[in-house]
């Protein structure tokens, strides 16, 4: 097992450098995926700039190790001990009860420990915006969502995508594809750019894609095929300049950094409202968002935020049942 941080070079060196120092444990993927992980990781590298302290973080490289890792922080004293994605749930629970004095936060789910903080997001808002500019945008009134591993909380993102298009335009089509069942979904671009390419031989013109990794691969095949594409979780639209048509930016970052400096048990919920979820604009995706475009997101974002567009969460509403 070998932690990715110069912290764990010298063990005899970790009490003292991992003492009420956050630790991060990333998920399938690793730390540079682009999106999820990568948002956690700047989220610590954040924490670490501002308050020039160490944290310790460790890149799974199989899914028995989650709960390896987690007790080997728990045991140097890392606090808190922070899981990225919703598969650290189960380790989190077992750890978490066996070191009560000790802070641990969840990230995409929920664990009811009272030493447990459990941060989730409505991705469901930020969807519903980027589904309504890839309606906005497409000439074709076709588009596409390409998910990673098929779980609930993928298909709130496509279930909010749909509702923000179809909001947007209510002829248009949306085609749907799952990368597969398992971790690997999440790092399988040659996968993703394959689902793709069968989407835009059906006639989508953008596409949405929620698959950690895997998009990279939608985003290729997307600037290959001239189409426009979106990103998910980091603002990806640099990745692919002038194909990228925005990102659905989900804050992991902030989640980290902010309970990296204190972590409070409980539930806490991200939106539109508390900054948890957007799009995202900057000088790559410019030319590609009109102002009306973008004036007609802007408000339904305030709608949202205002409590005037309710967006269904496949998770919670019975809604989108595919």
């Amino acid at each position: 097992m070998e932690f990715h941080h110069a912290a764990f070079l010298g063990f005899g060196l970790v009490s003292s450098l991992a003492l009420a120092e956050p630790a991060i444990v990333y998920d399938m993927g690793g730390k540079f995926d682009k999106s999820f992980n990568e948002a956690a990781y700047n989220g610590a590298e954040r924490w670490k700039k501002d308050t020039g302290k160490a944290y310790l973080d460790f890149e799974i490289a199989n899914e028995a190790q989650r709960e390896q890792a987690m007790r080997r922080m728990a045991e140097r004293g890392a606090n808190p001990i922070i899981g990225v994605g919703f598969s650290q749930a189960s380790s989190i629970e077992k750890v978490a009860k066996e070191f009560p004095k000790l802070n641990f936060v969840i990230i995409d789910s929920v664990v009811k420990q009272p030493n447990v903080e459990s941060i989730v997001f409505k991705e469901q808002e930020g969807s519903f915006l980027v589904g309504m500019m890839a309606a906005l945008a497409s000439k074709s009134g076709k588009v596409g969502f390409v998910g990673g591993m098929d779980i609930p909380l993928i298909r709130k993102f496509q279930c909010g995508y749909e509702q923000g298009a179809k909001y947007a335009n209510p002829k248009v089509e949306v085609t749907a594809a799952m990368t597969g069942t398992t971790p690997a979904a999440w790092s399988d671009p040659t996968r993703g750019g394959e689902l793709a390419k069968a989407q835009f031989a059906k006639g989508v013109d953008v596409v949405f894609a929620a698959a950690g990794g895997t998009g990279v691969g939608v985003y290729q095949a997307a600037k290959d095929a001239g189409k426009l594409a979106i990103g998910v979780d980091s603002n990806q639209n640099h990745l692919q300049p002038g194909t990228m048509l925005t990102s659905m930016v989900k804050r992991v970052d902030n989640a980290v950094y902010n309970s990296s400096k204190k972590s409070a048990p409980g539930v806490t919920v991200l939106g539109l409202k508390e900054g948890g979820v957007d799009y995202a604009m900057d000088q790559y995706n410019a030319k590609l968002v009109s102002a009306d475009m973008k004036a007609k997101v802007d408000a339904a974002k305030a709608d949202i935020i205002a409590g005037k567009i309710k967006v269904a969460d496949y998770m919670a509403d019975n809604a989108c049942k595919y």
